[in-house]
């Protein structure tokens, strides 16, 4: 599929001889990538899902819409398993992401902003950017939190400002893992519908983020409600006598 997209575009463009070379050394980095990820797959399954997602939360470097639109395709469609199967998988790709995630909520809590600041470096995130959604958690909350996680951007660097913040981690770590979850189960989903065609995963990422904004805002206010009704239930049997 790969070596047909870039035959496509050699004929469209005819490149110069550097341009064909990288092009060319493109598609074999490219194909070497699915080759591993599908050997870890059919090694390991939905748990080489949840370890690449390990390493995608904590670094902010493999883009889950890669490991998450492969496994749709390749664990679900590909053994024609029933679509009920996305929902499992996003169950083990939420507590991968979870547990990344975690990762960069304790080291931006126990190093403060010099390591946070050393670490970007690292991984070649912008100080600015982080600042930005540092400001963005100051205003909402755990609001952000939640909803941050089905934002293409954000969601790998929401952790760092509540682990700043010292936000109480058995709160981060719950919105965390709602917030995943919806994440992963959509792009799994979308894997699993596009089949061959899960490259244009981020084509319609970029064409549906009002939607998926919406669905983080309706799963925060949910999270509200249900808040509001356990800690009304606790102080109502706290008052009986």
């Amino acid at each position: 599929m790969i070596w047909l997209q870039v035959e496509a575009r050699l004929c469209l463009f005819k490149p110069s001889k550097k341009e064909f070379h990288e092009e060319v050394l493109i598609a074999e980095f490219e194909t070497n990538i699915l080759s591993a990820v599908q050997a870890l797959y059919d090694s390991w399954g939905w748990f080489g899902v949840a370890a690449l997602l390990v390493f995608e939360n904590a670094t902010g470097i493999t883009p889950s819409e890669i490991i998450l639109g492969l496994a749709g395709w390749m664990l679900i469609s590909e053994h024609q398993l029933p679509p009920a199967m996305i929902f499992v998988g996003g169950f083990y790709s939420a507590i991968g992401s979870t547990l990344g995630s975690s990762l960069a909520y304790w080291a931006a809590r126990l190093g403060g902003r010099p390591l946070v600041d050393k670490l970007a470096h690292w991984v070649k995130i912008d100080p600015a950017h982080i600042t930005r959604v540092e400001n963005q958690f100051h205003r909402w909350g755990i609001g952000f939190v939640l909803v941050g996680r089905v934002i293409p951007g954000v969601r790998t660097v929401v952790s760092i400002p509540a682990g700043l913040a010292r936000m109480p981690f058995i709160t981060f770590f719950v919105a965390t893992f709602i917030g995943a979850y919806i994440w992963c189960s959509l792009l799994i989903g979308a894997g699993y519908i596009l089949g061959h065609e899960w490259t244009i995963i981020s084509q319609y990422l970029q064409r549906f983020f009002p939607y998926l904004a919406t669905i983080g805002a309706a799963a925060f206010l949910a999270y509200l409600l249900i808040r509001r009704y356990v800690l009304g239930r606790s102080a109502f049997n706290l008052g009986k006598p």
